[in-house]
C-alpha cells in the first residue's frame, strides 16, 4: 500500500461523491437548497486503517452575488491517522458557479493540495463557443508555465460537485441507466450510471429506503484504468439526500456516511 494510492483514493472520493447526469431526463426536485449544508465521514478498511476515520468532505450552496446563479462550496480534507501513520495528507477545496435558470456548470475553482504538492485551477464553460477551457498553475512556482487544456463542451455537462445536486432530480427507478458526462481536468467523460437496487439504509436521518446508484468509473477506457467499484445510497424521497458511498479500490475500501446536515 503506497502514499501515493492511498491519497488518490480518498481524492477519488471527495471529488466522485459529486457525479453528473443528463439533465433532459431530471424530474423537478429542486436540487439547489440554499442554505443547505451536508457534512460527510470517511472510514478506511484496511490493515492498520481499519475503521479508523480518515477523512472529511463538506458540501454547501450559497447565492452568488448576483442572486441569479448558486455557489457549491465543497472542501475534502485528510484527518486522523492518515496524516500521522502514513505521511498522507491532503486538503481539496471546490467553488463550483451554477446557471439558476438552466443549472448548467458556468466555473469551476479548485485547490489541490497532497502533502508539499499544491495546485490551484480554474475551468470555464463555454457554452457560446461549445468548449471548456481548463487552466492549472502551481502557486509554489510562479515561472512555471500554466497547464491548459481545452476540450469540446456538450450539453448536460457538469463538474464533480455541481453534479451531485443534479443527480437528487433524476427520476431514480430500479432498473433504469443513465449517461454521467464528468468534467475533468478539461477533458469531459462519459460514465454509465445503473440504478441497481431499493435498501433500507440506517443515517443520521432514521431508517430510510434508498436507491443504490452504481457509477461504472472503473475499468478499461473509463475515468479510471483499473479494477475497482462505486456505489451511492440516496434516499427515495423528495429530499434525495445522499447518505453513503462505498468505494472499492486496490489499496482497500472507504466507507463514507453523512455525519450532519443543516437546512436553513
Amino acid at each position: 500500500m503506497t502514499i501515493k494510492k492511498i491519497i488518490h483514493l480518498l481524492l477519488l472520493i471527495s471529488c466522485f461523491f459529486s457525479i453528473s447526469i443528463d439533465a433532459q431526463n431530471a424530474t423537478q426536485i429542486e436540487p439547489f437548497n440554499v442554505g443547505e449544508n451536508l457534512v460527510y465521514e470517511g472510514k478506511f478498511s484496511k490493515a492498520l486503517l481499519r475503521g479508523i476515520a480518515v477523512a472529511d468532505l463538506n458540501f454547501a450552496v450559497e447565492r452568488a452575488p448576483n442572486k441569479r446563479h448558486f455557489i457549491i462550496k465543497s472542501q475534502g480534507n485528510s484527518k486522523g491517522s492518515l496524516p500521522k501513520l502514513l505521511n498522507a495528507k491532503f486538503f481539496q477545496k471546490f467553488e463550483s458557479t451554477v446557471d439558476g435558470e438552466n443549472l448548467q456548470i458556468l466555473k469551476t475553482i479548485k485547490r489541490d493540495e497532497q502533502n508539499e504538492r499544491v495546485r490551484d485551477s480554474e475551468a470555464i464553460f463555454d457554452y457560446k463557443d461549445k468548449k471548456v477551457i481548463f487552466i492549472e498553475t502551481d502557486p509554489k512556482d510562479t515561472v512555471r508555465a500554466p497547464y491548459v487544456v481545452a476540450s469540446p463542451l456538450e450539453p448536460d455537462t457538469q463538474d464533480f460537485v455541481s453534479a451531485v445536486y443534479t443527480l437528487r432530480r433524476l427520476p431514480l427507478e430500479v432498473g433504469k441507466t443513465f449517461e454521467l458526462k464528468v468534467s475533468d481536468s478539461g477533458m469531459i467523460y462519459k460514465i454509465p450510471v445503473r440504478v441497481t437496487a431499493r435498501e433500507e439504509q440506517k443515517s443520521i436521518l432514521g431508517k430510510s429506503w434508498c436507491f443504490r446508484v452504481e457509477p461504472e468509473v472503473f475499468g478499461e477506457n473509463r475515468l479510471l484504468g483499473r479494477e475497482g467499484s462505486m456505489i451511492f445510497w440516496i434516499t427515495d424521497d423528495p429530499r434525495r439526500v445522499l447518505v453513503r458511498a462505498q468505494i472499492n479500490y486496490t489499496v482497500g475500501r472507504v466507507e463514507i456516511k453523512l455525519k450532519k446536515i443543516n437546512i436553513k
